[in-house]
């Protein structure tokens, strides 16, 4: 049998903290053997604990995680790093990388992916984009590319939010749009609540216009 991966979670949010931990220990092969709940804590559960993993949210207080995490990769811990995050720009994954991040997860594609990317970065592989890279050059060119490339402003929208932008471009319901993405309802209207928040504006109809307007979907033909 596979020995068993020994994991340290470091996320500011307890809720975030405590589905991570429900999702792994529902999955044979992993243990989390230790938490944190800031840059500082990922620091000292990572050196005390000596995991194989370290799940290293980007945004934290006290320190955030890039800074912890190159204060990791220069300390006596062989962990292997993998950033946990809402947003993050091709720029960023860069600087991660170079600093010795082993792989990227966004928090939106947790149940899918945080399996798989664990075992990837684990047996000495990066995870990057959503899928498993070997050359990490290759990975690190594309990405340069994407970064020197002309990006639009999302006003901090993250990717799920984005992608309910532009179903309400297509004039669709909040039924529609949890069907589509297996959402609840509420689900839903909390990433609604968000958006507006986010950029502004009040109802759908204000939605829409300001997404077209400002090039967050492409409107179908």
């Amino acid at each position: 049998m596979d020995r068993t991966i020994r994991i340290v979670l470091a996320d500011d949010h307890p809720v975030v903290r405590v589905g991570v931990r429900n999702m792994l220990a529902a999955m044979e092969g992993f243990a989390v053997v230790g938490e944190a709940a800031d840059g500082d804590e990922a620091i000292t559960e990572t050196l005390d604990k000596q995991p194989d993993i370290l799940l290293l949210d980007v945004t934290m207080p006290r320190l955030p995680g890039l800074d912890a995490m190159r204060a990791i990769v220069n300390g006596p811990s062989t962990a292997k790093i993998l950033l946990l995050t809402s947003t993050i720009t091709s720029q960023q994954i860069i600087e991660a990388l170079q600093i010795g991040a082993r792989g990227i997860v966004h928090k939106d594609a947790l149940a899918s992916h945080l399996q798989t990317a664990i075992r990837t970065v684990h047996t000495g592989d990066y995870w990057i984009g959503g899928r498993r890279v070997v050359n990490l050059v290759s990975a690190l060119h594309e990405l340069m590319q994407q970064a020197a490339a002309p990006q639009h402003k999302t006003y901090g929208l993250t990717p799920r939010e984005l992608d309910v932008v532009g179903c309400i471009v297509e004039g669709c319901s909040n039924r529609d749009i949890a069907r589509q993405f297996s959402l609840s309802e509420e689900t839903v209207k909390r990433h609604l609540s968000n958006i507006f928040d986010k950029t502004g504006v009040s109802t759908r109809l204000e939605l829409a216009l300001f997404a077209i307007a400002h090039h967050l979907v492409t409107p179908q033909a």
